[in-house]
């Protein structure tokens, strides 16, 4: 009896899995995983697949904007839909942290962030925030000057030369303008975005390495530098959190 062997290449190349079992979505996903046995896999794009969502299932089951993926591309077709202040019609289009979902026509807006159970979820801002994000320094490069590579896959090019990898960049939509630097040093408040602390704003009190050592309210922790994500100094730049 020939056993059916799931087809990974063709002509040399691996194939990309166009399907999704919803046993098998990220924890990261604040998706149930018992009911219709398939999910939207998103497609690649400025966020991984483990912090990153199809924007219908956004819509329907995390905004709850939408009962069906019918209903969310419905909205999404009518140009209803906005990720940092550009229309998307694609139902596969991933979106991912710190993105800002505007909605023109109902007047809502909406930020991704992460909640204390380490899940994408939403907070609801006003127009005037929906214009703004904070990205985190991945790379930087020399191209017709300084061009900093950032978390959601932008690249822009800046006169600003103190700026480093794993600092904050405060960018002003549409024009992406970058209206601030933030350090990520003693005394930075950063947001969590990994390990069991995942959701929490912390006050960075020492980095030796890739450990930094947080404080919170609720005490002083270590975690890894990387998951570190720069909003502010004293307090939030933008609002991260009801």
């Amino acid at each position: 009896m020939k056993i059916k062997r799931e087809r990974k290449y063709l002509r040399g190349k691996r194939m990309t899995k166009k399907h999704l079992k919803r046993l098998n979505i990220p924890k990261t996903w604040d998706v149930k995983k018992k009911g219709i046995k398939y999910i939207k896999r998103p497609l690649p794009g400025p966020h991984s697949f483990k912090y990153g969502v199809a924007l219908s299932v956004f819509l329907r089951d995390v905004l709850k904007i939408a009962n069906t993926n019918k209903e969310a591309k419905y909205i999404m077709n009518n140009n209803e839909v906005l990720i940092d202040g550009i229309r998307r019609r694609d139902d596969k289009f991933v979106v991912g942290f710190m993105d800002t979902i505007s909605i023109p026509s109902t007047k809502e807006y909406f930020r991704v962030v992460f909640n204390k159970k380490g899940k994408l979820d939403y907070i609801k801002i006003d127009e005037k925030e929906s214009k703004l994000k904070i990205c985190k320094i991945k790379g930087k490069r020399m191209y017709k000057g300084l061009q900093i590579n950032l978390s959601d896959g932008r690249n822009i090019l800046t006169d600003k030369k103190d700026c480093k990898v794993g600092d904050g960049v405060l960018i002003e939509f549409p024009k992406q303008n970058i209206k601030d630097v933030i350090k990520l040093d003693r005394g930075s408040l950063v947001f969590l975005i990994g390990g069991k602390h995942t959701g929490k704003i912390a006050n960075v009190v020492e980095i030796k390495n890739s450990v930094m050592k947080c404080s919170t309210k609720e005490g002083d922790f270590e975690t890894l530098k990387k998951y570190a994500f720069t909003i502010g100094k004293e307090k939030p730049l933008i609002k991260v959190e009801e």
